[in-house]
């Protein structure tokens, strides 16, 4: 009689952790909720200089091809001022989701941090690079019935007239304000800086006779060089530009001097990385459209597209290159 209570006993046993067993196996294979992909909500895209500008230009063209990447909506946001820190520091202090994603321009941003006088806090390692986009040449031009025919009649005013030619750039640190002091340390030149907050706020002061020359990029004058408002003196490459064919390169002239902007995405520092992954696919897919490149090419625009590890170390070359020439 024991012996049969010890079994019956034994049997509830079993067919309770049986049972167990059973309930955790159809639990196991219960469908696991998977977050949503990104995106899933529109992306913020910003621009540190004003409307109509260069990279806002730049930006424009790419927000419209890479929204077909995204599926979602990207809008460009101007954040002005500051050199550009406006911008840059909103999208270093933005949430690091990927939603907030931002063009870094080089080398202006660089003097926001590396001059002693600045103390900002953020610097290159407050954002993820991502990828460039485009490399823009600088040029000098004046208006198109301008008594100054070449670079060596602004030169020659600007060595015997010092503080008396006055030519617009953006920001301290600048391409454009860069390119002036390798200018005037090379030829003895020296001219009156006028800093704006974009491209075409400058090019309305020149065509009003408010400055006598115009520090920019080859995107942002062609349209206005083909309508004759304005004369390129110069362009800063190591060849003529494809957009530009008949303007001579400064080095041509006498004045070796190399000068860019380069225009590349990035987001915060701490981006997971899967959605940095997700969107350096889009914006390759986006760049390397035929529709995207033709519409660049209309725009004057010179596609460079260097992605990644390697978009990190030439930004890191850069700002060595900067470092240097500025003694900071």
């Amino acid at each position: 009689m024991k012996r049969r209570s010890w079994l019956a006993a034994l049997g509830v046993i079993i067919l309770s952790l049986l049972l167990v067993a059973g309930c955790g196996g159809t639990q196991s294979k219960e469908p696991q909720k998977q977050a949503p992909k990104f995106p899933t909500k529109p992306v913020n895209l910003i621009v540190a200089y004003g409307a109509g500008g260069g990279t806002d230009v730049t930006a424009r063209l790419l927000a419209g091809q890479l929204e077909k990447e995204l599926g979602q909506p990207v809008t460009v946001n101007n954040v002005t001022g500051g050199g550009g820190w406006n911008g840059w520091g909103q999208l270093a202090k933005a949430n690091p989701d990927g939603y907030t994603i931002g063009y870094l321009n080089i080398p202006n941003m660089f003097a926001g941090y590396m001059d002693p006088k600045m103390k900002r806090p953020e610097n290159l390692d407050s954002f993820i690079p991502l990828t460039n986009h485009v490399t823009d040449y600088c040029i000098w031009a004046v208006k198109g019935d301008s008594k100054y025919k070449s670079l060596k009649d602004v030169i020659d005013y600007a060595k015997a007239n010092p503080d008396k030619l006055s030519i617009a750039a953006h920001g301290a640190g600048g391409d454009d304000h860069l390119a002036i002091l390798q200018i005037e340390k090379l030829t003895g030149a020296k001219f009156k800086i006028v800093h704006n907050d974009s491209t075409s706020t400058s090019v309305s002061q020149l065509l009003g006779g408010h400055i006598d020359i115009l520090g920019a990029n080859v995107s942002e004058v062609t349209s206005q060089v083909k309508n004759g408002e304005l004369r390129v003196l110069g362009v800063m490459s190591g060849k003529p530009s494809e957009f530009l064919p008949e303007v001579k390169t400064f080095k041509d002239q006498g004045v070796d001097v190399l000068m860019s902007v380069s225009r590349g995405i990035a987001v915060p520092a701490k981006t997971p990385p899967d959605v940095v992954q997700a969107l350096t696919a889009a914006l390759e897919k986006a760049m390397q459209n035929p529709d995207h490149v033709k519409k660049a090419k209309e725009l004057s625009l010179s596609l460079d597209i260097v992605k990644g590890d390697s978009y990190a170390k030439f930004l890191k070359g850069e700002e060595q290159k900067i470092k240097q020439l500025m003694g900071w």
